[in-house]
């Protein structure tokens, strides 16, 4: 793995197996911001107080740790159940030297939440804060991964359908869309036509939604509200 500081200033890994980064090197906190926190999170939790959010793809931990952080500073009174599927975790090595806790301003304890996140034990529930934010991460993959509950809200974060094509295959959005709520909502920064085409015709209502810096478009799904559960 190789640290690289994209266009924001913050760090992004690069893998040089699929020869593709983690993040936009147009600003990796501006696009997980942009993509999942703006565009899924908050418009969540606006409807819910109480959510149960699946991540495909912890990596890093940006995810996690900017919607902890936007818990903690915009609802206070809401308790996200955070579950983070990851088969290939990074070292806690380059964890170390990633810059993100760096880079925020305004949020009580950013840096000490960032760690608690890595630290927090695999396959165990973790109070990161105690009545607002839990999270269980699972090293598994997503074909694998056993539910205990239906979900609100999905974050879908893996590399891209050119780097992972099996990430993208419909069954996977079949099941998804299984084991999420009605009126669940799935975000991604993926906007492939063919990959919208399979999402509408699994039942998902799709909408594209303008991406980040340096990106057109992004993705964000809901399951219908008829849906049968």
């Amino acid at each position: 793995m190789e640290i690289r500081v994209t266009h924001d200033g913050s760090h992004t890994l690069y893998n040089p197996q699929l020869n593709e980064n983690y993040h936009s090197v147009n600003g990796a906190v501006d696009e997980s911001n942009h993509v999942f926190v703006e565009a899924g999170l908050r418009p969540v939790l606006k409807e819910k107080k109480g959510i149960y959010l699946l991540e495909v793809g912890f990596g890093t931990g940006l995810n996690a740790w900017l919607s902890v952080c936007d818990v903690q500073e915009h609802f206070p009174e809401s308790l996200v159940s955070y579950v983070a599927i990851e088969p290939n975790p990074i070292p806690d090595e380059t964890v170390a030297q990633l810059n993100y806790s760096s880079l925020r301003n305004g949020t009580s304890h950013a840096g000490e939440l960032y760690y608690q996140l890595h630290q927090a034990p695999w396959e165990t529930e973790t109070k990161v804060l105690k009545n607002q934010f839990h999270i269980r991460k699972l090293p598994v993959r997503l074909e694998d991964f056993k539910p205990y509950w239906l979900f609100d809200l999905i974050y879908y974060d893996a590399f891209a359908p050119n780097k992972q094509p099996e990430m993208w295959d419909k069954a996977l959005f079949q099941r998804l869309y299984d084991i999420t709520v009605p009126g669940g909502v799935l975000v991604t920064y993926c906007a492939k036509g063919q990959f919208k085409r399979d999402l509408r015709e699994i039942g998902w209502e799709v909408e594209s939604l303008p991406g980040p810096t340096g990106k057109r478009e992004m993705t964000r799904a809901v399951k219908p509200l008829t849906a049968p559960v």
